[in-house]
């Protein structure tokens, strides 16, 4: 009888206890860890960061937090070929991607060219590499303080698309590559990662749901004040395991890339919608872009990469249909960004898309990103071959959303 009565109050101290802690509303989108290999065949160090990785996210599981994917990022390719031509290198990055798809790891190899370097043989090198990898992502830089609008870049990244957008289906390759405007190293999401310095990780977290959640109680005058709050709750926690991870396993912590990642079932432009009380790509859509952006980048918490807002049409399922009901262009997505980031991100394209046109959508990202101090942004196209503008298309890739192509033009 006792022990029944026991079985019985421990029963009730559970149910109790899930009671009083709601389920979360955000997930660790990716713990991404940065390494500096010392060249192409340094498998060791990868084979560590793995390891490392395994661990981090171990320690997240255990705590309650459902971990989404786990990453790394080198420095940038061009830093550590040895005097390898970009062909000869292809051999040592499949290695790599063995490794990662062997461990279900992302892996992110950086700039593939210096600053403001042209390379006709690039965009040939770089369908090979998006047709014999499978987790290889890669960026090119269109711009910088330093050098300001890289326009040899920028051409260079434009014949990627191109090229890139005929291998396999859909013009999915250029999931895995951006051109990057202004970003710096340890931004844990990708295709724009690299890393610089001593081996470190950050994390990303998915969490439009809690945004949602905190603008369905809120007016424009309170959602500042009540969202700054609730995230530096909640994130503070996610913030403490990470110091002691670093700790333990002595990996630097760089910090949180605050920027509300979307998913299919994460929404941004439900988040937005609820806070506006209208279709996303209308009246207040801009003011609550800023709104978002000014709170996650004054957050309490150490923070690192973007932390923008993430606006990626056919990763957002209310965001794409938005486009599909042509409540707002492309144009008006760098509009958006200019008071958020990062950017324009797997925009639907006509496959007939101009290499000029590229270049101009590039070259508006670059001009956006050095009009401030700390702007990063990037572009990532999608080229769809045979599709025209208005079209449907739907998509291979799980994380990606059916959508109309849309005109830029």
């Amino acid at each position: 009888m006792f022990r029944t009565l026991l079985s019985v109050g421990f029963l009730l101290f559970a149910l109790i206890s899930h009671s009083q802690n709601p389920p979360l509303l955000f997930k660790i989108r990716t713990i991404t860890a940065g390494i500096t290999v010392n060249d192409l065949s340094d498998t060791t160090s990868v084979l560590k960061a793995v390891q490392f990785l395994k661990q981090a996210r171990t320690d997240y599981t255990d705590a309650g937090y459902e971990v989404q994917t786990i990453r790394i990022s080198t420095q940038n390719l061009y830093e550590y070929l040895g005097g390898k031509t970009l062909d000869e290198a292809l051999p040592y990055l499949k290695k790599f991607d063995e490794i990662a798809r062997r461990d279900n790891v992302s892996f992110a190899i950086g700039a593939v060219l210096p600053p403001n370097e042209y390379n006709a043989t690039v965009a040939g090198w770089a369908a090979k590499l998006i047709g014999q990898t499978e987790l290889i992502n890669f960026s090119l830089p269109v711009s910088s303080t330093a050098l300001g609008i890289h326009r040899n870049t920028i051409k260079a990244a434009a014949e990627i698309v191109v090229a890139v957008a005929k291998v396999g289906k859909g013009g999915e390759g250029n999931f895995r590559f951006t051109a990057s405007a202004n970003c710096p190293a340890g931004i844990p999401f990708f295709p724009a990662a690299f890393h610089s310095g001593v081996n470190s990780f950050a994390v990303g977290i998915e969490y439009p749901n809690l945004l949602t959640e905190v603008f369905s109680k809120s007016t424009m005058v309170n959602a500042r004040e009540n969202l700054k709050a609730e995230l530096e709750k909640q994130f503070q926690p996610v913030q403490t395991l990470a110091t002691k991870i670093s700790a333990t396993y002595s990996w630097q912590y760089d910090g949180i890339d605050t920027s509300p990642a979307p998913g299919l079932d994460a929404s941004i432009g439900t988040a937005i919608e609820t806070l506006t009380k209208q279709p996303f790509g209308g009246p207040s859509t801009l003011s609550a872009c800023s709104l978002i952006t000014d709170v996650i980048k004054n957050l309490d918490l150490k923070t690192c990469g973007y932390s923008g807002l993430m606006l990626p049409v056919i990763e957002d399922k209310v965001l794409a249909q938005r486009a599909n009901e042509g409540r707002y262009t492309v144009q008006e997505l760098l509009l958006f960004s200019s008071v958020s980031g990062t950017g324009l991100d797997v925009i639907p394209l006509a496959g007939a898309t101009s290499q000029a046109t590229v270049e101009r959508i590039f070259t508006d990202v670059a001009s956006l990103s050095l009009k401030y101090t700390h702007k990063a942004l990037s572009a990532r196209l999608f080229l769809i071959p045979g599709k025209k503008v208005g079209d449907k298309v739907t998509f291979d890739n799980p994380y990606l959303t059916a959508a109309k192509v849309m005109r830029v033009e």
